[in-house]
């Protein structure tokens, strides 16, 4: 690997860089503030200030009341500076937001699919609704990240395998850069929770985690040393797949009551799906019209779910048990519609069951993350890289 030279431009540059993070994370600060906070002089604050303001990335937003002399101006970073797309695609709909480099959502659209079967397409008709919502020219997008269900080949980054998205499939990461002429990334929409969790949710001090997701799909996405670990072939964190006791093996695909959508007939998310939640539930008395809403309801009324909060929560514990004995994460965090739904009481109730079966006990909590997580996630995605290029390319 090439080592750069400490030259002046290099320095220049990560002192650029350095003050912008600071900016974004801290700001608005003054000229002093920036130098305390990264150990520049006056003098090289001042030149650094100039060269941010002179490409567009900074500005004076107020003033700081000081002592005997004039009030010091507050620095921060200018949000139209660059702009990214975050998109979360599913078989009802495209979700996309729009961000700004300071990482302030602008715009939130759905577009209904309407039976769109050019993924392309589909994605372009959603950015092009979120820019005009947010009054920002496409072409003034920096990144896109589109979440999806399904298996992402790391290599190609291309869809392996959805069973929700069966026009995605080698090649649309292709069409939609050629489209949309910028950089675009697929990831998993699990993954990309996790990494929503990871800066702003359950996860924020956690380095090893292991997020779960119960919504129309059942997944697992794991962070080892704040990574992600996509495996090989892309391929890990498919814990439907998962052969567990009491139902067939996963060899098998039935259509869904609760979703409409193909379902796995075996395996983990057989037994922890919609359609099974819906029916311990309905054994439990229960009434609720969706499954989501009989956990809701029973997490809401212990007294009444009581013993359907006990039996889901083993149901779980097995997956959570494999995860964990394998992995060691010290953290599992509940999420999807499902997982939210149960809340405190039923990952008490996990973390119980689990540590009765497993040497060592993690902790499981429920997804602190506010909104769409998916959709963070991608926005998140979308941010790092964005302020990769911009922040990196600040120095003459």
């Amino acid at each position: 690997m090439a080592h750069r030279p400490g030259t002046p431009k290099l320095l220049r540059e990560l002192n650029d860089r350095a003050a912008l993070e600071l900016l974004i994370g801290r700001g608005p600060l003054t000229r002093a503030e920036i130098g305390r906070h990264t150990g520049l002089s006056k003098v090289t604050a001042s030149q650094l200030l100039a060269r941010l303001e002179e490409r567009g990335l900074v500005e004076v937003v107020g003033e700081q009341a000081g002592g005997r002399g004039p009030n010091a101006a507050l620095y921060a970073v200018v949000p139209a500076s660059a702009y990214v797309a975050g998109l979360e695609v599913g078989p009802q709909g495209v979700t996309a937001g729009i961000a700004d480099i300071t990482g302030a959502q602008v715009a939130q659209v759905t577009v209904d699919p309407n039976g769109a079967g050019d993924p392309v397409k589909m994605v372009h008709s959603a950015v092009v609704k979120a820019c005009r919502s947010a009054r920002v020219a496409l072409s003034r997008l920096n990144a896109f990240v589109i979440g999806t269900p399904g298996v992402v080949d790391p290599r190609s980054g291309d869809v392996r395998f959805a069973f929700d998205l069966p026009a995605w499939h080698e090649g649309v990461l292709a069409g939609l850069r050629t489209d949309l002429r910028r950089p675009v990334i697929i990831e998993n929409d699990v993954n990309l929770a996790a990494l929503a969790e990871r800066a702003y949710g359950a996860a924020r001090e956690s380095e090893d985690f292991a997020l779960m997701w119960f919504d129309r799909g059942i997944g697992l996405s794991v962070m080892l040393g704040g990574r992600l670990h996509r495996g090989l072939s892309g391929g890990a964190g498919e814990i439907g797949y998962l052969p567990v006791p009491g139902v067939p093996l996963p060899d098998a695909v039935t259509e869904s009551v609760s979703w409409g959508k193909p379902a796995l007939a075996g395996g983990f998310g057989s037994l922890v799906g919609a359609d099974a939640v819906l029916d311990l539930a309905r054994a439990h008395g229960l009434t609720e019209p969706t499954a989501v809403d009989c956990v809701a309801a029973a997490a809401a009324d212990p007294s009444r779910g009581l013993r359907f909060l006990d039996e889901l929560a083993v149901r779980i514990s097995y997956g959570v048990a494999s995860v964990n004995i394998v992995l060691d994460p010290g953290l599992v965090v509940l999420s999807g519609q499902l997982g939210r739904a149960g809340g405190t009481p039923l990952a008490e109730r996990i973390e119980s069951a689990v540590g009765r079966i497993c040497p060592t006990r993690p902790r499981v909590a429920v997804t602190a993350v506010e909104g769409n997580p998916v959709l963070r996630g991608a926005l998140h995605a979308a941010l790092e890289r964005a302020r990769e290029e911009v922040f990196s390319t600040t120095a003459d």
